[in-house]
């Protein structure tokens, strides 16, 4: 999903990127790797990330020699460069690059009927499930953008309050509601309590695939299970349209209480290495890079408006990749 044509021009017109791509190409004319990404210049300096946020977006290359031709002339320089990988171990064999962290990625396999898929869930989740019906919560699915738009506000106020950090611009999850609307291929799951809205997620379907992008939540009302709802919704509509996953993306290792609630309903966890070039500044070191951890701080401090904090995420949140 990460290499997908809506995704990229999602990313390219919220930010003005411009993505590139290498194919190696057997010598029958028969495609057999590729690697895509994107060269970003502005105050942090130079740098090629495959891709700006994205959980992952692994290089095809079945071994080392296809990696080397694919990227040769590409970071060979001082240009820093960075990368996730999910699949694909190839690039981790590669001297000019270090990992420098590993995440965690988890999935569910939709290789059986619905009610086999919810017995084989943990006890928690199935308990969490009910408690949430008990508790009165309604779960809707909208494909329109007004749902997706009431999904961002609430983004805002999570990631303001509880992280300190910016949430993307509403002009983002627009961008991705109309290029991803085109295959209806994007849903936003919310649960309410009577009429409110207190957590909903945003769902992108990529070939066999439904991708939790992201997922937001009033902490003050977690109690009502809220998250566990939304997580069983997304599997059943990922199981009524015949796809084969639900990809839960990405977390932290230092997030544990976020690991478990997703091995709740996982079926699968495997690693995603990130590998930075090994020639490259140590990130998060810069004079900049200190600027904009200042900045945010100030503008998601409890004393700034909730409409300036998103404003700010609109300015500043393409410096973060």
């Amino acid at each position: 999903m990460f290499v997908s044509p809506p995704w990229l021009e999602a990313i390219s017109r919220t930010y003005g990127f411009t993505p590139r791509a290498r194919i190696a190409i057997e010598s029958g004319g028969k495609p057999i790797g590729g690697f895509a990404w994107v060269h970003v210049v502005d105050v942090r300096g130079e740098r090629l990330c495959s891709l700006p946020f994205s959980d992952w977006a692994d290089p095809i290359a079945s071994d080392y020699s296809t990696w080397r031709a694919l990227t040769a002339g590409i970071f060979d320089e001082n240009t820093p460069l960075s990368l996730r990988c999910l699949h694909s171990a190839v690039p981790a064999q590669d001297p000019r690059l270090l990992q420098t962290e590993q995440l965690a990625w988890h999935g569910t396999q939709l290789d059986a009927p619905l009610p086999d898929i919810h017995r084989r869930l943990s006890p928690g989740a199935r308990r969490n499930i009910a408690a949430a019906s008990r508790n009165g919560l309604s779960v809707v699915t909208d494909t329109g953008v007004e749902a997706m738009r009431e999904f961002h506000r609430m983004q805002v106020l999570l990631r303001k309050h509880k992280y300190r950090m910016l949430a993307q611009p509403l002009e983002f999850f627009e961008n991705i509601w109309a290029r991803f609307r085109l295959a209806d291929a994007v849903v936003t799951i919310t649960a309410r309590a009577g009429s409110e809205p207190i957590a909903a997620a945003v769902f992108l379907q990529w070939n066999d695939t439904l991708h939790y992008k992201f997922g937001s939540s009033l902490q003050d009302r977690l109690q009502l299970r809220p998250n566990d709802a939304i997580y069983w919704a997304g599997i059943r509509w990922a199981a009524e349209r015949g796809l084969s996953l639900v990809d839960w993306g990405v977390s932290d290792l230092d997030q544990p209480g976020l690991l478990r609630f997703k091995r709740k309903y996982a079926t699968d966890e495997k690693r995603v290495v990130v590998l930075r070039s090994a020639q490259g500044p140590k990130p998060g070191k810069s004079d900049v890079d200190v600027l904009l951890r200042e900045i945010t701080r100030l503008l998601t401090d409890e004393s700034v408006s909730d409409d300036v904090t998103g404003a700010a995420g609109s300015v500043l949140y393409r410096l973060f990749c």
